[in-house]
């Protein structure tokens, strides 16, 4: 295989005097910009320190392969440099590299079976042989580093037959489906020779699924052992088998190690459904537990997303139509179904239309983190679930005050319809001329049952009891001073976005101001300071930290939760909320009390249920409230950033 015509010696630097590591990705970047690999320096570059991230590009004996897929790449590629100033604090398999060789991979988004990613992968593998490394490193000038690419010194030599007593199959997959992906497939099977173990490695990379495992390869295995970063395709394949799970990069650093685990002291053994059962004696058990939770969460959510856009993009256009004929807040009344001017009748029905979108948002999520625990037995009651925090059951039941449990509700009866759903596939053993029952008919009478008890008994008596509790407290309030009623409402409304809470303290609020009370300042900004708080993180997190501190889901949502936030639908920031509640909810509450608080005290008024930018000129003092508005998106901003910069540095949350 030719690699040479993957680079070029203009892409091959001896020149660099950088000695830091960004530093050097930043200038092989820009190479790759300059012989049109890429179409922009900054968006590759930033797709490579994201891939940094995840886990180390430093390998061992000087060499380190960072690499990025982007869109922004227009052909595969790569740039080397030859550093003059070995760097020693570039993230390595072996803590003791000094990097002094970098190869930065150029990979295209979605060019699975090129030739060219081919070569890449093959560039990957020849790396990890010793001499075919060394012969690169005696290269004095870009002139003999590129005739060394292809210069194969060795002769292809027969190996002698060797008896292999145990049989392990490795599946690799990487983010980037490159390096890692085949180095760490080689490093298996060299790994096996050494200890007798034959190893067939199935790459699940960039120029998809590669060397697959056949059937009657999985047939004779003893083990299987998934080096992935990624969720790997086909777990079921291998049910029955003893596995071990692991980092893609874990096989570069021990790979004879986890052949011997898998062998003796796997960590479970994988089931039909693609799930794995654990060991007992696992020590990370509990740990794998939450990861999995954290998981199927993050799936229930990818999931939502393109509802809430959608249903809110429906809303705003609706609302936004409505707002040259003054309607703004009307259009939703029942009298324009049937208005003479079809306009009227179609922008009503179209906010409509957004609302019930609106409904499905948490049946989907809870659907769907359920699917991600038990698979497809857990979709209907991961389903009904949802129907239960979106409070649809009340409409059926006739309760025309029931309080919906939003949120958490979708959260608790998501995850617990995931879990019964799967305890139940894995413990109902049946006659084989009756496993048909089992997912039509067992799983789903038990799964669903057992949510409405839940449901009944626990998640909306609890969201009530909340209710109750802050009306009291709010009621109690109205004594104590515009600064302690403003927090109380500010908090209240900022807790859970729309959800009972929420709505309560909106109750309580529109009564105090109908009455000429006290004003709903600090309801109405209350409001639009989360999601216009946390969308406006997901812009400014590279400028602030100098990376990317949300996933490319939860980035996108953040541009929806702005536009959302500026028309008063705060559920674009549920999303949010959901994969991080133990941090994002008490930023929002205290960026809502900043935020509220302060406009209160410069003296701004707004009687008016009118959060949205069209209400904002009913304010009296508009300057303070958009004093207050700016104090509180801004301190939500930054907050999460810094807290989840923190925390992705310090291994804790991974994006």
């Amino acid at each position: 295989m030719q690699l040479a015509q993957m680079t070029e010696q203009s892409l091959i630097r001896y020149d660099l005097k950088e000695t830091k590591k960004e530093d050097v990705l930043w200038k092989l970047s820009e190479q790759l910009y300059q012989q049109g690999h890429v179409t922009s320096t900054k968006a590759f570059y930033e797709t490579v320190l994201e891939r940094e991230e995840i886990s180390a590009t430093g390998m061992e004996a000087g060499l380190a392969i960072p690499h990025g897929k982007s869109s922004a790449v227009k052909k595969a590629g790569f740039a080397v440099a030859r550093l003059d100033h070995p760097i020693d604090d570039w993230e390595s398999i072996d803590p003791n590299n000094k990097v002094e060789l970098v190869f930065l991979l150029a990979i295209p988004d979605g060019e699975a079976g090129s030739t060219h990613l081919s070569l890449l992968a093959e560039l990957s593998t020849r790396l990890m042989d010793k001499e075919y490394y060394n012969s690169l490193m005696k290269a004095k000038n870009p002139e003999e580093f590129l005739a060394a690419l292809d210069h194969d010194e060795k002769p292809v030599k027969e190996e002698p037959p060797q008896e292999y007593t145990k049989t392990v199959l490795v599946i690799t997959a990487c983010a980037a489906g490159i390096a890692h992906t085949y180095m760490a497939a080689e490093a298996l099977e060299q790994a096996g020779k050494k200890l007798g173990v034959k190893v067939y490695s199935e790459k699940q990379g960039a120029n998809g699924l590669e060397d697959a495992h056949s059937p009657e390869r999985i047939q004779e295995a003893d083990a299987v052992i998934f080096a992935t970063d990624i969720s790997p395709k086909g777990k079921e394949r291998f049910k029955g088998l003893p596995y071990v799970q692991t980092r893609v990069a874990a096989p570069l650093e021990r790979g004879e190690e986890l052949i011997q685990q898998v062998l003796n002291n796997p960590d479970g053994t994988v089931q039909s459904n693609g799930d794995e059962e654990s060991s007992s004696s696992s020590p990370q058990k509990k740990q794998g537990i939450l990861a999995e939770m954290a998981q199927a969460i993050m799936t229930g959510i990818s999931y939502m997303i393109p509802v809430i856009v959608a249903a809110g993009l429906m809303m705003g256009i609706a609302k936004l139509g409505s707002i040259p004929f003054g309607l703004v807040n009307e259009i939703n009344d029942i009298s324009y179904a049937t208005a003479d001017n079809e306009l009227f009748k179609i922008l009503h029905y179209l906010d409509k239309f957004g609302f019930m979108i609106f409904q499905f948002m948490y049946p989907i999520f809870a659907a769907f983190t359920a699917y991600a625990l038990a698979d497809r037995v857990g979709i209907v009651p991961g389903f009904i679930g949802g129907l239960f925090a979106a409070g649809i059951h009340y409409r059926f039941w006739g309760v025309e005050d029931g309080i919906p449990s939003g949120f958490f509700g979708a959260l608790i009866l998501g995850l617990a319809a995931g879990y019964i759903a799967k305890i139940l596939n894995e413990k109902i053993k049946l006659n084989k001329n009756f496993q048909a029952m089992k997912p039509m008919l067992i799983i789903p009478a038990i799964s669903v049952l057992s949510v409405f008890l839940l449901n009944f008994y626990i998640v909306d008596p609890v969201f009530g009891g909340l209710n109750e509790l802050l009306r009291n407290t709010i009621e109690s309030a109205q004594e104590s001073g515009e600064v302690v009623l403003s927090t109380i409402i500010a908090a209240a409304t900022a807790f859970d976005l729309g959800g009972p809470i929420n709505k309560a303290a909106g109750a309580i609020a529109i009564g105090l101001a109908g009455d000429q009370i006290f004003p709903l300042t600090p309801r109405v900004l209350a409001i639009v300071i989360p999601p216009i708080g946390l969308g406006l993180a997901t812009v400014l997190d590279r400028y602030v930290v100098g990376r990317r501190v949300f996933d490319e889901n939860l980035r996108l949502t953040g541009n929806t939760s702005i536009l959302l936030g500026l028309i008063a639908i705060s559920e674009g920031a549920i999303p949010f909320m959901l994969r991080n509640p133990i941090i994002t909810i008490p930023i929002n509450i205290i960026g809502a009390i900043i935020g509220s608080v302060t406009a209160v005290l410069l003296g701004a008024v707004q009687w008016y249920p009118l959060p949205a930018f069209w209400g904002w000129p009913l304010v009296d003092n508009l300057w303070a409230y958009i004093v207050g508005l700016l104090a509180g998106t801004l301190f939500i901003a930054l907050a999460n950033i810094f807290v989840r910069f923190t925390l992705i540095k310090r291994g804790r949350i991974q994006i």
